[in-house]
């Protein structure tokens, strides 16, 4: 268990203090109805600076709709400082989607598909803090930015600023029954709502996020998986592809150095 007040304090004064130095008047945070963009956004409003909640629908199932449509309405009953806009971008989805003829199988196409939507989000929520002079929060927990790499490169993973980014999942959902997130979202299962259905993080993963932090925790540890058995070394085998496969997405973007003597 952690502190969840003192967390929550030092996370907001890190929230005023970036913006202050950056100048900005605030943040934009997309909505999903999930867990994750509900504390990030609750905590963004928490500052008393300027919080625009973006919700972004691309065919999205109307529990999902739902549970965004609550938190931000009691957001904007909680905090002055809260603002939402509303941006329905299946038809551009739609759009993009109609304008390639390559054919693939189902599978490549619709995680390509998947990681589309992740990405005329990021653009449509830059849009919104360029024109409103604010900063892009991240909603992204530790295990799927620096665990599993559960994000889309230059999606979701395209932000200003992480707040909760050094927080595990457990530990996201401490701070949201602190900060009263409501109870719809805090017992919803999961899910990235990339592909359109109902499939949620676990099952894409292989594994809950429970089992996924108990595996992160034991590679930190220096734990091997000849010290597993049963469901804990299945978990550790999932957790360490992941990790090895998605490193691309956690490290600094390669960059080809050439010598002084080659430019000569």
């Amino acid at each position: 268990m952690i502190h969840s007040e003192k967390v929550v304090i030092h996370i907001v004064q890190w929230l005023k203090d970036y913006a202050n130095k950056a100048g900005v008047k605030g943040f934009v945070v997309g909505v999903s109805g999930g867990i994750d963009s509900a504390v990030t956004s609750t905590l963004c409003a928490e500052t008393g600076l300027k919080t625009i909640c973006v919700e972004m629908p691309i065919h999205q199932a109307e529990n999902q709709i739902n549970r965004a449509q609550e938190h931000i309405a009691k957001l904007k009953e909680r905090y002055t400082n809260v603002c939402s806009v509303r941006v329905n971008l299946s038809d551009t989805f739609d759009l993009f989607q109609e304008s390639f003829s390559e054919g693939s199988s189902e599978a490549i196409k619709n995680l390509a598909l998947a990681n589309t939507r992740a990405r005329l989000r990021m653009t449509s929520l830059y849009y919104l803090a360029g024109i409103h002079s604010c900063l892009v929060a991240g909603t992204g927990n530790k295990v799927e930015d620096f665990g599993v790499g559960f994000y889309t490169k230059y999606g979701d993973g395209g932000v200003d600023l992480s707040p909760i980014a050094d927080l595990v999942k457990s530990e996201v959902f401490q701070i949201g029954a602190y900060l009263g997130v409501p109870s719809v979202i805090q017992s919803a299962a999961p899910t990235d709502g990339l592909f359109g259905d109902s499939r949620t993080d676990e099952e894409q993963l292989g594994a809950s996020y429970d089992e996924l932090e108990i595996a992160m925790l034991q590679k930190e540890q220096g734990i091997s998986l000849d010290d597993l058995v049963g469901r804990e070394k299945e978990v550790y085998k999932i957790f360490s592809k992941l990790n090895s496969a998605n490193q691309h997405k956690m490290n600094p973007i390669p960059v080809c150095e050439i010598s002084k003597e080659l430019k000569k």
